[in-house]
């Protein structure tokens, strides 16, 4: 889990060195709403991630 964590943080830093070394605009809004709106969908897919992720383990133990 911290490891995906830091997989996640070092893939963020290194596409946004590489946005600024190739001058590529940045793959992020550059208003307040629209960085609550990224917040707000990640957010909800981590949230979904778990609930599915603990009906599947349930399911899982119900079928064994």
């Amino acid at each position: 889990m911290i490891s995906d964590i830091f997989l996640g943080l070092g893939m963020g830093l290194f596409i946004g060195a590489g946005c600024r070394w190739f001058d590529v605009p940045l793959p992020a809004p550059p208003k307040l709403v629209g960085a609550l709106l990224v917040v707000a969908m990640t957010t909800g897919f981590l949230v979904t991630d778990y609930v599915l992720g603990t009906d599947m383990l349930a399911m899982a133990e119900i079928v064994k």
